[in-house]
């Protein structure tokens, strides 16, 4: 099945890595122009280097008036991935009001102003539009450890299926993916010993962590006009581990 995004420009949040950086790459190679959003100028021109037809925006979306300020102007938008997030492994007990702030600032709150700039964009211009929102298997199944993130990861799908109610009539759609853990470099680097790794495989029906591709591959049919009739959907992504 192919998918062709000629014509259409592309928006990815935390872009300079992992998941969000193979998106932003696949995204480009099914015709999409492409902007990669991130905090690092240094993987930001690394990534310039690797796909010269990407624009590159240094941008830390936690800072609300900062992105208003710079994506405001950031000319047509069609399609929209919200990759950015971040988590701490944490006890309830031992998370603070600084790691609330944190987590819940880039994995919603940041997620939220992106999302109602470029919706913005898209009534604009009256376009129809698709986005898609980078979850978690954490917002399904509790994961010892991962409160904070795991709340986090429920606020993004709740706000994935109202977003996509409210704009449903002006053909945007909302949807989310929910990976469980992916090989990332962060997820080898994580995962790598078999004493981590056995307790989350067995509760894995396909007894394996996910890949990059296998996320990016959701992304792109989830944007694209193949996902025609999809939205308000939250895909696990993740082996059956939320279905047992």
């Amino acid at each position: 099945m192919e998918i062709n995004f000629s014509g259409k420009r592309a928006l990815v949040t935390g872009a300079t890595k992992g998941i969000g950086k193979d998106i932003a790459t696949q995204l480009s190679k099914c015709g999409a122009k492409v902007v990669a959003v991130g905090r690092t100028k240094q993987l930001l021109g690394e990534l310039k280097k690797e796909l010269p037809s990407i624009e590159i925006v240094e941008l830390d979306i936690a800072d609300w008036k900062q992105t208003e300020n710079v994506l405001k102007n950031i000319g047509p938008i069609d399609l929209l991935v919200n990759n950015a997030g971040m988590g701490w492994l944490k006890s309830l007990l031992d998370a603070t009001e600084e790691d609330v702030d944190s987590v819940f600032g880039v994995n919603i709150k940041a997620l939220i102003n992106v999302t109602k700039i470029v919706v913005q964009n898209m009534l604009d211009r009256k376009v129809p539009g698709s986005i898609v929102n980078i979850s978690s298997q954490a917002s399904i199944a509790g994961l010892l450890h991962h409160t904070v993130y795991c709340a986090s990861k429920g606020a993004v799908d709740s706000f994935t299926r109202a977003a996509a109610l409210e704009y449903g009539p002006k053909n945007i759609r909302v949807n989310a993916v929910n990976p469980t853990v992916i090989m990332t470099d962060m997820g080898r680097l994580g995962w790598s010993d078999p004493k981590v790794a056995k307790p989350m495989l067995e509760k894995i029906p396909l007894n394996r962590f996910g890949e990059v591709r296998e996320v990016t591959d959701a992304v792109l049919y989830l944007l694209s006009d193949k996902a025609s009739m999809i939205t308000g959907v939250c895909l696990p992504i993740d082996g059956g581990f939320t279905a047992i």
